[in-house]
């Protein structure tokens, strides 16, 4: 498995960058691997979701697309199949979301990673946020529940015509989703500023390397269920399990 080092120069090959004593940022990372940012999460999140495309956010319908292609005990067993698909190395390098495009991005970005905000984070002198150990989970047409979820698919285009035109043609679904193994969590601020950082602590090891008026430093190390943070979308006329 190529090393994160490797993964970091095969990017800035890729994209014509210098990575010189920088980590990725995370424009950079999304860009290399066409993925986005979800607008939210949580740990029941699954693949095969539902998103509408407004030309500038992302925005859930509540809908996944096993709904329309199951039902009864059979969508229940493809639902717990979904929640069980294996995460492997996403093969991304870890990077970094700065100030800027932690102000760019809004508070979807710390709650995303349990991560509370409290303050304006313009009066920071810095603030970033670095993603480590990223995991993927997707779905195939060699395994279940790709296989089953692939073959209803092409039926319901066929047989449903009215409500897949209506719910998934032109909306976008969730093809894979991306994980955190760890993220850290730099903060340096003026003495006085109100601005502090929280963190949900269900299936969250929290180590603060540095805790001050003025800095902090910590580390939050993922386990059990977790909550994807961002997702590659295709949209529902392309869709197909690769």
């Amino acid at each position: 498995m190529a090393t994160n080092q490797q993964l970091s120069e095969l990017m800035a090959l890729d994209l014509g960058i210098n990575l010189i004593n920088r980590r990725p940022y995370a424009k950079e990372v999304f860009k290399w691997q066409d993925i986005d940012l979800l607008p939210h999460s949580s740990t029941d999140t699954l693949l095969c979701e539902i998103y509408e495309w407004n030309g500038r956010n992302w925005r859930t319908t509540n809908n996944n697309l096993i709904g329309y292609l199951f039902s009864g005990q059979q969508l229940t067993d493809i639902k717990n199949q979904l929640m069980s698909v294996t995460k492997h190395s996403a093969l991304i390098p870890d990077f970094e979301f700065t100030k800027d495009s932690m102000i760019e991005y809004g508070l979807a970005l710390p709650s995303l990673f349990n991560i509370g905000v409290n303050g304006n984070i313009n009066q920071a002198k810095n603030f970033s946020v670095r993603v480590n150990g990223v995991t993927k989970s997707r779905i195939t047409n060699i395994d279940s529940p790709g296989i089953e979820i692939l073959q209803n698919y092409s039926a319901f285009t066929q047989s449903k015509s009215k409500t897949y035109r209506k719910n998934v043609k032109f909306n976008y679904l969730s093809a894979s989703l991306f994980y955190a193994e760890s993220v850290e969590i730099f903060l340096e601020k003026e003495s006085g500023v109100g601005l502090n950082v929280s963190f949900q602590t269900t299936n969250v090891n929290v180590e603060a390397k540095v805790d001050t008026d003025t800095k902090k430093h910590f580390v939050l190390k993922y386990s059990g269920n977790q909550a994807p943070f961002a997702a590659k979308f295709v949209k529902g006329k392309d869709f197909d399990v690769e």
